[in-house]
């Protein structure tokens, strides 16, 4: 079994951590919140065993890479440069970028901005729609009026940070293996009232369903009690300001091979139409949806995952 090693590099005037396997071709494997590389654990061995260069960094504000403090330093186009910068620090001309949750967000945005580095795209859970039509917290504004969404309720710092991060194994535990804040088609979420948090009505499951092991729940805890919140809601936070300061994804279009996945109970699902997204990547090959599933599809079913990303890393050119 390909072993996983650590390093820290330097890019874009930050250090980011990055978990690594094998050797061969690049793929950048993006996490998302509140995550960490080792959201990928079982992909980096996969992919290593499979002739690639496996590569999964804590993004910006987690785990043991740099925290700035400011909120715009988490913006899309640092983020992006970021990534970039890390191919260079890696001394590779092109990856294939592969991203979950707001890893895929990047990971799109990564192929749309920059497709002289990034060959081939996968995103899962969160599909490519472009740009919207006014800046987001506008759009959700609308789509929400009265109602609590998670996202708008992330916006004032400090806020989210201080309920998050008052009991972070409750907070690790109900969002990975209870029903997530996230979950707009969950009763209890339709349910809130303005003023309630993330968190408010949501159980902490006592048993953990079979993907998930203490050990994995005990990992991401100790990485968030270590960075805090911040970095991860910042991203929340740029919402607005990547609309402002990315008016060309309004017209970009995906060129490159692309593969989206997404778990059959993910809550994704009710949220991002995903046939809005075919016309701005044409060489969309596939959409699978992962049957049982939810929205950690690439650990929950990570052979599954792993078999899918494989065939679909095999057909790209050499």
């Amino acid at each position: 079994m390909a072993d996983i090693t650590h390093r820290t590099v330097q890019t874009n005037g930050i250090h980011l951590h990055i978990a690594e396997a094998g050797q061969g071709p690049l793929v950048l494997l993006l996490h998302g919140w509140p995550e960490s590389w080792y959201s990928w654990r079982h992909q980096l061995r996969a992919l290593a065993e499979a002739g690639y260069h496996a590569v999964a960094p804590d993004v910006r504000g987690y785990g043991r890479s740099d925290k700035p403090w400011p909120v715009e330093a988490y913006s899309m186009k640092n983020l992006l440069a970021d990534w970039t910068g890390l191919l260079d620090a890696l001394g590779e001309k092109t990856a294939v970028v592969v991203g979950h949750d707001w890893g895929a967000a990047m990971a799109w945005n990564c192929a749309a901005l920059h497709p002289d580095r990034f060959r081939a795209v996968v995103g899962m859970s969160v599909p490519h729609l472009g740009r919207p039509p006014m800046p987001p917290t506008q759009l959700f504004a609308r789509m929400f009026g009265d109602h609590w969404f998670y996202i708008l309720y992330f916006q004032e710092p400090g806020v989210a940070e201080a309920e998050l991060e008052a009991d972070v194994s409750r907070t690790v535990r109900t969002t990975l293996a209870g029903v997530p804040g996230f979950d707009t088609t969950a009763e209890v979420i339709r349910a809130r009232k303005k003023g309630d948090g993330f968190l408010t009505g949501l159980e902490t499951p006592g048993t953990l369903p079979d993907w998930l092991t203490e050990e994995d729940v005990a990992y991401f805890v100790k990485e968030l009690q270590g960075s805090g919140f911040r970095g991860g809601l910042n991203r929340y936070r740029n919402m607005d300001r990547d609309w402002e300061e990315l008016p060309e994804l309004a017209t970009a279009r995906i060129e490159q091979p692309a593969l989206f996945l997404i778990g059959e109970k993910d809550p994704a699902r009710a949220m991002a139409p995903v046939d809005a997204m075919k016309p701005l990547v044409p060489n969309l090959e596939e959409v699978r949806v992962i049957p049982g599933a939810g929205h950690w599809v690439q650990q929950e079913r990570a052979a599954e995952v792993n078999a899918a990303l494989l065939a679909f890393l095999k057909k790209l050119p050499a």
